[in-house]
């Protein structure tokens, strides 16, 4: 028999451009009242999304075109067309869903989060397909529903029985499926990252991230941002 590890998919290069584009000044981050700030990020709701930087994104607007380079590459990577399916773990506001949908006006698109106020300010054009839902529950689909379930940014956030629970719920109702989370390879990237990450308990190494997706049978494909 196969080695789970074996069955693993590919080291994509996605979100990184996008991620890299962004200068950020962890000591200063650090030094602001983390744990209070981290608290309130935890939240999920006004203040992550559209209040102050120090709780999360400084304000999650609408750039239109901003998300096209991923989504074009998610959809040509994965060979995606009109009347395919897609599934967003952790969707945000949207706005991801919203740039594949321009490209590919008859694709089907789904995405849950837990934060009522980004699904209240999502894209107005994706908004009725989004719903409020934990990545670690039992999702509401049957067994390949998607030909496709992304999860960027999100699972991270979740603790290790947490992971255990919705990765294997990605590689069910996936046939494809990609994921992306905060890793670091290097002690000045774990260091920054401990800075910078109001809302992470998955904390890992690049080689644990690894090893974890091949004990838990996941076999799609997964990026790591670094804070360099």
């Amino acid at each position: 028999m196969m080695e789970s590890e074996d069955l693993m998919g590919r080291l994509l290069n996605i979100v990184t451009p996008l991620h890299t584009a962004t200068k950020r000044d962890y000591m200063g981050r650090m030094n602001d009242d983390k744990i209070g700030c981290s608290l309130k990020a935890r939240e999920y709701e006004a203040d992550y999304w559209d209040g102050d930087r120090r709780f999360g994104y400084g304000g999650y607007r609408f750039i239109d075109g901003r998300w096209a380079p991923v989504a074009k590459a998610l959809i040509e990577t994965y060979g995606l067309k009109d009347g395919s399916s897609v599934l967003d773990v952790g969707c945000g506001k949207g706005f991801l869903l919203y740039e594949m949908q321009k490209i590919l006006p008859g694709l089907k698109v789904v995405g849950f989060d837990i934060s009522k106020h980004g699904l209240a300010n999502s894209h107005e054009q994706v908004r009725p397909y989004l719903f409020n839902y934990r990545a670690q529950d039992v999702y509401p689909y049957g067994d390949d529903s998607f030909d496709l379930v992304i999860s960027l940014g999100t699972l991270h956030n979740l603790r290790l029985y947490e992971l255990d629970a919705a990765l294997k719920e990605i590689e069910r109702v996936g046939k494809n499926k990609y994921v992306m989370v905060e890793g670091y390879r290097t002690v000045a990237e774990l260091h920054n990252l401990e800075c910078w990450a109001l809302t992470a308990e998955s904390i890992l190494h690049t080689s644990e991230w690894i090893w974890l997706y091949g004990k838990l049978g996941y076999t799609g494909d997964y990026e790591f941002i670094y804070f360099e």
